[in-house]
């Protein structure tokens, strides 16, 4: 989402990117440099020379990030700009930012992507105590500091509030999806996709991302076993922290599938391949994180099954506008029944499926994104 944020700003402003080195399946492999520059369209990106250990064992990640930040810190302080930006990858960034924009002695705009300390105790990554309460502390005086908080859903948005932030502070951009025009018809799905997903299961539930420390693994786990003699599978598309620990939750169950991500130009084909698509966010993460995967789902018009608390965008909005189903999720009781209900009932599906396609055009990613330019521009008039 970053590289389309700055692609967006790009068109009207001079922007300046200073990241670290890529460690998300990267496309290429590049030698360890202090600092390295290029331009892409019209971007300026300066890479730190961060290290690059493995993203699931904490403590690499850790030392990933702080090699980031002792390498970008003193970077960013001789960069010419007009408006510091920061967004939360590294998970204190957003400090690191405000820290920037406070020596530059220019105007802070923090967009939340995931929202921490909250994530990292929430999410079972560190243990609450002294170091988090200081954490929170700083992140608190980040906030305090930006003249914009951009947050991703309303969900997000409600925590930030709880925090101190003035909602007149806060603004809402949704990642979105792009939205094809109406007279646009999609190219049909790729069958070996389809065959990779679905093998002989009649219904099919996916979870297509990634497999972080956020969702309702077990849950999903447990009402996948119970279903399986009604030839539902579920199938996960994707990797992450947690996959080796669901993995193993899954043993034996000949239902549940782990495939690795496919080419980005099979995503409308693995979107097609679901009867439903499975959001899920486990209790006390609610605002903490916003699945941007929705927005991907509803454009393919596929039904959404929310396993999520009430104060979730996904399930709240889901259920209101008629495109998700919703289950607790720490009960896996209530997902079986869902889950047999939308079996059962192929009309709930077909209209789900209508709700899921008009809905969309709400969230497109081309509206949203001029959002990040209007605050722009209303830094920079005032």
């Amino acid at each position: 989402m970053a590289h389309t944020v700055a692609a967006t700003i790009s068109i009207h402003h001079r922007i300046t990117v200073l990241c670290g080195r890529p460690s998300y399946d990267p496309t290429e492999r590049r030698p360890w440099r202090p600092y390295q520059t290029e331009n892409v369209d019209l971007v300026r990106i300066i890479r730190a020379g961060s290290t690059e250990f493995p993203r699931f064992n904490m403590k690499s990640r850790l030392m990933n990030y702080l090699s980031y930040v002792l390498l970008a810190l003193p970077r960013a302080l001789f960069l010419d700009c007009d408006v510091v930006l920061a967004m939360t990858d590294p998970p204190f960034q957003g400090i690191v930012g405000a820290f920037v924009a406070m020596l530059k002695r220019k105007p802070y705009v923090y967009n939340i992507r995931d929202l921490y300390p909250d994530m990292a105790v929430g999410g079972s990554i560190v243990t609450a105590g002294v170091p988090t309460r200081i954490w929170e502390k700083l992140n608190r005086w980040a906030l305090g500091r930006a003249e914009r908080v951009i947050v991703l859903g309303e969900d997000m948005r409600a925590r930030i509030i709880a925090k101190g932030v003035e909602p007149s502070r806060i603004a809402l951009i949704r990642d979105g999806a792009e939205i094809p025009p109406p007279e646009k018809s999609l190219p049909p799905p790729d069958p070996e996709v389809i065959h990779a997903i679905r093998g002989s299961f009649s219904f099919v539930l996916l979870h297509a991302g990634n497999l972080g420390f956020y969702g309702a693994w077990n849950t999903l786990v447990a009402a996948a076993r119970k279903l399986s003699n009604e030839g539902v599978g579920l199938v996960f598309v994707g990797d992450g922290a947690q996959r080796q620990a669901i993995q193993t939750a899954a043993a034996g169950a000949d239902n549940i599938r782990f495939l690795d991500y496919f080419p980005a130009a099979k995503i409308p084909s693995v979107l097609a391949a679901a009867d439903a698509h499975l959001v899920t966010v486990k209790r006390g993460l609610e605002g903490v994180v916003v699945p941007s995967k929705m927005y991907g789902i509803l454009a393919a018009g596929k039904p959404i099954v929310a396993v999520a608390p009430e104060e979730t965008d996904v399930r709240s909005l889901g259920v209101k506008q008629g495109f998700a189903v919703a289950a607790d999720p720490d009960k896996h009781g209530e997902l079986v029944s869902v889950i047999r209900l939308l079996m059962a009932d192929s009309r709930k599906v077909k209209s789900m499926e209508a709700a899921a396609r008009a809905a969309a055009p709400s969230y497109d990613r081309v509206a949203e994104l001029q959002k990040y330019l209007e605050i722009l521009e209303h830094i920079r008039t005032r």
